[in-house]
């Protein structure tokens, strides 16, 4: 058995009344400087919020700057407003960008290291600001992941990763997701199933994330389609955000594989928003590596609700099948094309899935060249 090591924040609160919970916790710290880290959808709505905070004697600076999937560049204009208002606590409140934006910024108020000592895995040495995090979206689990993402100056993207950027205390509130269009919540939605699945069937997998990561594909895969189809469904939009948090809180000890690798150059090259890369790859990885190792892919079949078949590989198709349907109902076009990716590009897509090695080393079946173009091309 793999040595499992996990971090998770100190202090974690899900349910309604999450935010209040927040505010109300927030108070009895010492920190008077809170630097809020938002997306500008949630402005007007976070206006009590940040009323309530100055009334009760702290200075707040709220930035929402980050709008699409953060560069290092990106971060690197915050963090200059955050050293400027001279912030001794942060809080993200937003999708997955805001989040790993604010959780870099904590790390690098007052760590000596610079950006380029800190990238990578284990390489960021401490974090001595107070950091808060709290989703709008239920997709990436950031706020309870060791995980930051940003786009470096080749385009690539690039992790930091620590047990330093897993925040203090993460707050929960299904509420925050209702506003989130169909389109959103679908694509966010497949990216939190693809966390747990592929930790799951991850040739790294381990049993006591298993259990986080078989019940999350679960919870989505039985609620995400109501989510989708009436954002108002409270029961639904709880289920999928708990769902969410259990891919989150597999991706420390164990992570994401093909699906991610191959994802990562779409949003490069296209653009393409991260969820919805994965919704077009996902069944498709799935059927690779089921014609190595279907073992597990027939009990994520089973935990989705796909037929029994008379064998356990046909059991495990059925799971792809049901996948490819449920992506579709969500609202999501299977069809690489139709995103705008072109065929010709393929190769190029192919050979920069393939730099992506920290997560195609987890994927149970080996990932070549001649392998991604496939997948590329069964997706397209």
């Amino acid at each position: 058995m793999n040595l499992l090591n996990i971090s998770y924040p100190e202090k974690f609160v899900f349910g309604k009344g999450a935010l209040e919970k927040f505010k109300n916790d927030f108070f009895e710290t010492s920190f008077k400087r809170l630097f809020i880290l938002t997306i500008p959808e949630l402005q007007q709505q976070l206006e009590d919020l940040v009323l309530d905070l100055k009334q009760n004697g702290i200075t707040v600076l709220s930035d929402a700057s980050i709008i699409k999937e953060p560069s290092f560049a990106d971060f690197e204009e915050v963090l200059i407003k955050a050293k400027d208002f001279n912030a001794d606590s942060v809080v993200g409140i937003g999708g997955g960008s805001a989040l790993d934006t604010a959780k870099l910024i904590a790390a690098q108020l007052q760590n000596t290291q610079n950006l380029e000592e800190i990238k990578g895995n284990g390489n960021l040495k401490e974090r001595q600001t107070y950091l808060t995090c709290m989703p709008t979206t239920s997709g990436t689990g950031s706020e309870v992941s060791p995980n930051a993402l940003f786009v470096d100056e080749n385009g690539q993207k690039v992790g930091v990763i620590s047990p330093f950027l897993v925040p203090d205390a993460a707050y929960v509130d299904p509420k925050l997701t209702i506003s989130l269009p169909p389109s959103l919540t679908a694509a966010t939605g497949i990216d939190a199933l693809t966390h747990c699945l592929e930790a799951y069937t991850n040739k790294f997998s381990h049993p006591f994330v298993d259990l986080y990561a078989l019940e999350g594909v679960r919870l989505i895969s039985k609620y995400l389609l109501r989510a989708c189809t009436d954002g108002n469904d409270l029961e639904a939009r709880t289920q999928v955000a708990l769902g969410s948090v259990y891919g989150g809180m597999c991706l420390g000890p164990v992570n994401t594989a093909a699906v991610h690798a191959l994802s990562y150059p779409l949003g490069v090259q296209y653009h393409l928003p991260h969820g919805l890369s994965n919704a077009l790859l996902l069944p498709f990885v799935m059927e690779f590596n089921i014609e190595k190792e279907y073992g597990k892919y027939k009990e994520v079949a089973l935990a989705i609700g796909a037929e029994k078949g008379k064998t356990d590989k046909e059991t495990a198709l059925n799971g792809v099948k049901y996948m490819k349907e449920l992506i579709q109902k969500c609202g999501i076009e299977l069809s690489l094309q139709k995103a705008g990716v072109t065929k010709d590009s393929i190769p190029a897509l192919a050979t920069g899935a393939l730099k992506v090695q920290r997560l195609l080393k987890n994927n149970v079946r080996e990932v070549t060249q001649s392998d991604a173009e496939a997948i590329y091309k069964a997706a397209f």
